[in-house]
């Protein structure tokens, strides 16, 4: 099936360990997958709970559509995740014992449903970042060396 990026979330890998995704649906209204198709979706600052057996994605916004009028929800509402059972009762077991946590990665369409792809990961501290951004620029020059080399 095919699938379309429409977000990404900047800060995911940067601030935490990603050890595992999933796929999950997204309980939307009409104006807001209207406003998701102009590309008017943010995930900077959103994070998933499992609450009552169910999963929620917070702070996700996505812009109220412009012809919406008294349609339009709001921007930064609580929307359900499409998940079974047994990935509920799975993620739950990981945040609970291991003290992992569930960030939204990613929007996008996968045929004509929105999907949300949900990373479990743990928090990196201040010098995995810092470690993370030296290995980036020695790869960096790395390649820049061999472009000059080739030339």
């Amino acid at each position: 099936m095919n699938t379309k990026l429409i977000a990404k979330n900047p800060t995911a890998y940067h601030n935490y360990n990603i050890k595992e995704t999933l796929e999950a649906g997204i309980v939307l209204s009409g104006t807001e997958i209207k406003s998701i198709r102009n590309g008017k979706i943010n995930l900077k600052d959103s994070y998933a709970v499992i609450k009552d057996g169910e999963c929620f994605v917070y702070g996700m916004h996505i812009g109220p559509y412009e012809h919406g009028n008294i349609f339009n929800k709001d921007p930064l509402r609580t929307r359900k995740l499409l998940l079974n059972k047994r990935q509920i009762f799975k993620l739950f077991g990981l945040i609970k014992q291991q003290g992992y946590s569930l960030i939204p990665i990613s929007v996008y369409f996968k045929g004509s449903f929105v999907k949300l792809e949900l990373g479990v990961g743990t928090g990196k501290k201040l010098y995995d970042k810092r470690q993370d951004i030296a290995k980036k620029d020695a790869e960096m020059k790395i390649r820049r060396a061999m472009l000059d080399k080739n030339n």
